[in-house]
């Protein structure tokens, strides 16, 4: 018996809910049980971004493979172009009979060289520009992907 102060009333009987172990039990499974499946679905979350991103990195290697075969074609053409020419050139120059015609032969080839420079430097920054764009894609799309699944959640 305990007596409420302010009260004339005293409590006899008080009951307090019973304590089911069965049912206590059944929560904690079902607690148990939904925690495993979340940790399942985050696993495998896990695991499809893994691979996703394996797969991107994959393909950025192959791609960077690729294109720097195709740069060291690229430039071992330009660099025997560039050899032939001189080659030509120095043909030409055994055969000039006067310097006058020396310093014209020569004028010419400088002037075709550079230009000829210039034609296979544009190339190859086109190359390149245009691999850094391949190269950089499956990373950029992998993570743009990534980024929309993970405002949709």
């Amino acid at each position: 018996m305990s007596k409420i102060t302010g009260k004339t009333e005293t409590i006899e009987n008080a009951e307090f809910p019973t304590f089911d172990p069965s049912k206590a039990a059944e929560h904690v499974r079902a607690v148990a049980d939904q925690s495993v499946e979340h940790s399942k679905d985050v696993f495998s979350k896990l695991s499809s971004d893994a691979e996703t991103a394996q797969k991107a990195f994959d393909s950025t290697f192959e791609m960077a493979k690729t294109t720097s075969n195709e740069m060291l074609l690229k430039t071992i053409a330009a660099l025997q172009a560039n050899a032939e020419a001189g080659f030509t050139h120095l043909e030409a120059l055994v055969a000039v009979k006067s310097p006058s015609e020396f310093f014209e032969l020569q004028t010419a080839f400088l002037r075709k060289q550079i230009e000829t420079s210039a034609e296979q430097t544009k190339a190859l920054q086109a190359l390149m520009l245009r691999a850094s764009e391949d190269v950089s894609k499956p990373i950029k799309d992998a993570f743009e992907k990534a980024l929309k699944e993970r405002k949709a959640a």
